[in-house]
């Protein structure tokens, strides 16, 4: 088992699955509010590893759908001055346990890493791990 610390946009459903998966797994997972955390540039960049730099960039984020933001455009600097600015662009989820740092759920690297048990990953196998999704907004409707 492992201790995962586990940053993510409060609210997200993708992000409960994920969670979900982890604890299924039997590690014990604090989840963080990854939009509200004061980063640095230098604890945020060793997330990434060897990732590309295009790769650090939420793709659902509103300004990359937009493209107004195109992560190819950004060496490492520039891409953690515009991520510090505005938390919404930073891929996720990021994960920390034992020191080791990881950007993004793909089931096969987390395997790797810290252990996903069969029956997790049968449950998970074929969703879809990028794409953040809200609950439904209840209307009421007034008398």
């Amino acid at each position: 088992m492992a201790c995962i610390t586990f940053y993510t946009k409060i609210g997200c459903l993708t992000s409960a699955k994920q969670v979900d998966l982890l604890k299924l797994s039997g590690h014990d997972v604090t989840v963080c509010d990854l939009l509200a955390y004061d980063w640095s540039a230098a604890e945020l960049s060793s997330y990434f590893g060897e990732m590309p730099v295009s790769a650090w960039f939420n793709d659902k984020s509103p300004r990359v759908k937009s493209g107004e933001i195109d992560p190819h455009a950004f060496d490492r600097e520039g891409a953690l001055t515009v991520m510090l600015t505005d938390h919404l662009l930073i891929r996720r989820p990021l994960m920390e346990s034992g020191g080791n740092r990881l950007c993004g759920f793909d089931p096969d690297s987390i395997t790797a890493w810290i252990g996903l048990s069969e029956y997790a990953r049968t449950i998970g196998a074929g969703q879809d791990y990028s794409s953040c999704t809200q609950p439904p907004t209840v209307v009421q409707t007034c008398p």
